[in-house]
């Protein structure tokens, strides 16, 4: 009976926090989106930081309910991160294949974008 009790409690605390999360204008109910690389990594330094503060404090239902919902938006900000990185792999190859060719336009063309995305990444 107590663990049926603990449970329903649990329940009802997750549904509450989820539905005071969802509503109150933080995050929408499956995470911040990430459209761009410059946002997919400001929300995930962000989410990060908001992930570390909320594991350094008492694991309450309310507490893994947070985590539950800060986990979509790192979720987001890794797929963007992943998609544009997979593209600067291309984008790598290219300026080692036309460097190795000698063609010094097709360098400068595809180090200016390779450059441009690793700066958003890693300034």
């Amino acid at each position: 009976m107590k663990t049926l009790i603990q449970t329903a409690a649990l329940a009802l605390a997750a549904t509450i926090a989820s539905s005071t999360f969802a509503n109150d204008g933080a995050a929408p109910v499956h995470g911040v989106p990430s459209r761009t690389l410059t946002e997919a990594v400001a929300n995930f330094s962000e989410y990060n930081q908001r992930l570390e503060k909320a594991l350094a404090q008492e694991p309450t239902p309310e507490r893994l309910q947070e985590i539950h919902e800060l986990t979509y938006t790192l979720q987001n900000a890794l797929e963007k991160i992943n998609e544009d990185m997979d593209g600067l792999t291309d984008t790598l190859e290219e300026i080692h294949i036309s460097s190795e060719a000698r063609q010094a336009d097709e360098v400068r063309e595809h180090a200016t974008e390779y450059l441009k995305t690793a700066r958003t990444v890693i300034k």
